[in-house]
């Protein structure tokens, strides 16, 4: 499998600050990420960079067989689907869920004086049914709760038919129902052959899908560990990453944690 992004010794650093130090990483075709630490750990400027909307300042970084600095991001980043609080706050409340979703097709958040044609409403209302907000279509984004938010969000992240997906804290907000829901639908996109590479931005383990295949593990900026899930979850790198003794409880290929007492 050739690789979607990769990164080699980046680091990023604002005034006295380092928010990323000297991270390699490397994610293929197929894989399925999550991105796990507290608060600071760096996780949101880590993708960022994978989503092209941030430059290291040192470092190399391949995305999609393009090299960061030296590709115009703005073709690159419509190959790259992103969902993400910020993108959220960009998104005029009075625009309908059918709009929030099939303007990405232009690469924009709010409808104006773009023209789209009879396939790219068939695909935005396909995947508004794939995610459950089909009966949503003429609902404004601003009365939507949280998680129809959340899955409105993805819809349009996948609307171009992208090769990278990226999820900044999609579960973030939710209540547990909501929060099983985007699991589920999550992890029945993780097991499907056609979908994009993968890479998903939490605080918490409850909300990695089953399917995921892999985790990066980040505290300070730097990474903790690395690699396959069944590898990477112990309670020793996540105690390191969360900097407490924590206990690991596995229920099936999902985890939750608790401070060890």
């Amino acid at each position: 499998m050739s690789a979607v992004v990769e990164m080699v010794d980046v680091s990023v650093v604002r005034g006295q600050k380092t928010l990323l130090d000297s991270v390699d990483w490397v994610v293929k075709e197929g894989e399925r990420w999550v991105i796990l630490g507290p608060n600071g750990a760096g996780k949101t400027t880590l993708l960022s960079i994978a989503a092209a909307r941030l430059h290291p300042s040192r470092g190399m970084v391949d995305i999609l067989d393009e090299i960061l600095g030296a590709v115009d991001v703005f073709e690159l980043r419509p190959r790259i689907g992103l969902s993400s609080a910020v993108l959220a706050t960009q998104i005029p409340d009075g625009e309908t869920v059918l709009n929030c979703v099939v303007t990405a097709a232009y690469g924009v958040t709010g409808r104006w004086v773009e023209r789209y044609d009879d396939a790219d409403e068939a695909r935005a209302r396909e995947l508004m049914a794939a995610w459950g907000i089909d009966r949503l279509a003429e609902r404004r984004f601003g009365s939507l709760s949280e998680g129809e938010r959340k899955r409105v969000l993805v819809a349009r992240a996948l609307m171009t038919d992208p090769e990278l997906l990226l999820l900044d804290e999609p579960a973030a907000g939710l209540d547990v129902g909501g929060r099983e829901d985007l699991v589920a639908r999550l992890d029945e996109l993780a097991r499907d052959g056609s979908a994009p590479a993968i890479v998903m931005v939490t605080h918490h383990l409850e909300e990695v899908p089953d399917a995921f295949t892999h985790a990066l593990l980040l505290r300070e900026g730097r990474v903790v560990a690395a690699g396959p899930v069944g590898t990477v979850m112990t309670q020793k790198n996540l105690s390191a990453t969360f900097g407490l003794p924590l206990k690991l409880v596995k229920v099936g290929n999902r985890y939750a944690a608790f401070a060890r007492s």
